[in-house]
């Protein structure tokens, strides 16, 4: 008797868990304000994420957000790198968020949508004519049958359900009770996408010269299960990066062709890219954002040509140049400075004391410090955002879904009973959307069952509508 009674005491203990889960646990998780609440809150944090740029270094959020006077009143660049604002997507509590949000969708689904899916393909004769006064349309009339009832109701496609004579059950649009359960599958996807991409993708920046090749290695920004390995299995080349220019010198797009080499120097794929339209190679894609000058080439009276950089000059916002040094004495002692806005070809040229010496094209000469200078091109670089997000075929299938979801909930489903009893025939019916075009729908049925000239007055007079 004791061991009995422990046991029942056992189990009465371990069944608690499972009692307050059901009765505390999950109300407040399904309930629709908290769904709500949690959809405002991810909204409200994805667009600080769009509005704060992501992924920059500290002294740009130092520059850009200072402290006094702080935006706001209160965002300041601590504030941004405390709270994880400059990298939203990443953080433990937007993460918490969209995992929260997507098991409240989960829950609402097996304890709501689910039941309400099984309920609805669960149906019962009537077999009463009380049974139809319960119904939001109801009639009673004198003439009618089954049989014509059923074929009227087959030709507007509804299924016809009849095992007994003088009892018939049809439905149609079943389709949108199962809608709202493919949207939140669709969300949940979505979100299941975002959470995957965030902890296992990566951001990358590179800014590369026109003819150059590389691996991606610079990535400023990456999840905690990121893995990079594979980028080092192949290699893209810059075959070339060029500007096209507008009659009246500025910027209409900028362009790079590439190639993705292998590790025996392969070319494996080839694109030519430029904005939104970039290249995409095992789950990496490459776009192209930004653009410089690297490089000029020039030449001294007969000598070899010489290849020297260009770095870009701080002008205070006052527009883009770069700039470079050339000395046109052995010892250096005496040279020159180039400057160049554009990959236009033309660069000036600027003694030791900074005056203008002479505007040269490229492939043209000029004299300086009595050497003649040539020079041969103004070589460009290309900026390239590289992101890996694997969790985007999840996301896109996702919305498939939604859209599908959205669409199929449209569908109204609609039941209609009939019982023929004695000289009475009884038609009801309910709808769960969509109430005045089924009014519409059962009366045109009726019209049809009754033969009766005067129509829509006789059934307006029949017809039982309650709300």
């Amino acid at each position: 008797m004791t061991t009995e009674n422990s046991a029942s005491t056992e189990s009465s203990w371990s069944s608690v868990p499972g009692r307050f889960l059901r009765r505390e646990f999950l109300p407040v998780l399904t309930n629709l304000r908290l769904a709500i609440a949690l959809l405002l809150l991810i909204a409200l944090f994805s667009v600080s994420g769009t509005v704060i740029e992501q992924g920059q270094s500290p002294a740009f959020y130092q520059a850009n957000y200072p402290e006094h006077p702080a935006l706001f009143g209160f965002l300041t660049w601590k504030v941004i790198q405390v709270v994880g604002l400059d990298h939203v997507y990443r953080t433990w509590w937007f993460l918490a968020l969209l995992i929260l949000f997507g098991t409240s969708l989960s829950a609402c689904t097996f304890t709501r949508q689910l039941p309400a899916l099984k309920a609805a393909r669960r149906w019962k004769y009537y077999e009463e004519p009380r049974q139809f006064q319960k119904l939001a349309l109801s009639a009673e009339l004198e003439t009618g049958s089954i049989n014509s009832l059923k074929e009227i109701l087959q030709k507007r496609r509804y299924k016809v359900f009849q095992e007994k004579d003088g009892i018939l059950y049809a439905r149609k649009g079943i389709v949108g009770r199962i809608g709202p359960i493919v949207v939140h599958v669709g969300i949940v996807a979505i979100l299941l996408g975002g959470i995957w991409g965030a902890m296992t993708g990566f951001v990358a920046q590179e800014m590369i010269t026109s003819g150059d090749t590389f691996q991606v290695k610079n990535i400023i920004d990456a999840g905690p299960w990121a893995n990079a390995q594979h980028l080092k299995d192949w290699s893209v080349k810059v075959n070339r990066f060029w500007i096209d220019y507008t009659p009246t010198g500025g910027i209409d797009q900028f362009y790079s062709d590439m190639s993705v080499l292998n590790n025996q120097g392969q070319e494996v794929d080839h694109k030519k890219i430029f904005v939104n339209q970039p290249l995409r190679y095992r789950g990496v894609t490459f776009y192209q954002t930004d653009w410089g000058i690297a490089a000029v080439r020039i030449q001294f009276n007969n000598s070899p040509v010489f290849q020297l950089p260009m770095a870009s000059l701080d002008t205070k916002g006052r527009g883009r140049i770069w700039g470079s040094w050339i000395p046109t004495k052995p010892d250096l002692s005496a040279g020159v400075s180039l400057i160049a806005k554009d990959l236009q070809g033309m660069v000036l040229i600027y003694d030791s004391t900074g005056k203008l010496v002479d505007t040269v094209r490229k492939g043209m000469s000029t004299q300086v410090n009595g050497v003649t200078l040539k020079i041969i091109d103004v070589i460009g670089s290309t900026g390239l955002q590289i992101k890996s997000d694997p969790g985007i075929p999840l996301v896109y299938s996702g919305f498939a879904v939604l859209m599908l979801g959205t669409v199929m909930s449209y569908f109204s489903h609609s039941q209609i009973w009939a019982l023929q009893k004695g000289d009475k025939f009884y038609v009801g019916g309910k709808t769960n959307r969509a109430q005045v075009a089924f009014e519409r729908e059962v009366l045109e049925i009726l019209e049809q069952l009754t033969f009766q000239p005067e129509g829509d007055a006789v059934l307006n007079a029949e017809l039982g509508v309650r709300s």
